[in-house]
């Protein structure tokens, strides 16, 4: 089986011996902004895997739960006034808005969302949050707690702190550079 620097575990090191392959470099280099770039993947690849097992049970992936949570950040989510529109969620989560059809169709099959036409505009949809989609928020939100005490557990709070404000900074940087370039 071949693995790719996202699939090593958390303990591997590179060799520590100057122009050896794999080498990180002096803090603040390319070398050592990749690293932190691979170890940013594998947490998140496996915060991701985790809080999807731990959804399964409720029949929710972590998709559909993105997709709830968005829409509980919108208040008044369950009133059709208030309700985001299918195409406004699509841009949202950042996904197109074939799928994001595909991710209401099965949470309204579910009755976590209800679909309501747009009395502004006959042929878009606003998406209405459910009591019970309001229940599952919950739900996510305590799954995603569970697996964030689990994985950040052993680091000091301060640590935390200085993590998130790097990386609030470092994401911040990059909206203001504009759209990247393809």
């Amino acid at each position: 089986m071949t693995t790719t620097p996202t699939d090593e575990p958390a303990d591997s090191s590179p060799d520590p011996r100057p122009g050896t392959p794999g080498t990180t470099g002096a803090p603040g280099t390319a070398g050592t902004a990749a690293e932190l770039a691979d170890a940013m993947t594998r947490a998140i690849k496996r915060i991701r895997r985790q809080t999807g097992w731990r959804l399964e049970p409720y029949g929710i992936t972590p998709g559909q739960a993105r997709a709830l949570r968005m829409l509980a950040h919108v208040p008044g989510c369950e009133t059709p006034d208030h309700a985001m529109r299918l195409s406004d969620l699509a841009d949202k989560l950042h996904i197109a808005p074939r799928s994001a059809t595909t991710v209401v169709d099965a949470l309204e099959e579910a009755g976590l969302v209800e679909r309501s036409p747009d009395p502004a505009d006959r042929r878009a949809v606003r998406i209405l949050l459910t009591e019970a989609g309001r229940a599952a928020v919950e739900r996510i939100g305590q799954v995603r707690d569970e697996v964030a005490q689990e994985y950040f557990g052993e680091v000091s709070p301060a640590d935390e702190e200085v993590l998130l404000r790097v990386l609030r900074s470092a994401e911040a940087r990059f909206l203001a550079a504009g759209p990247p370039r393809r």
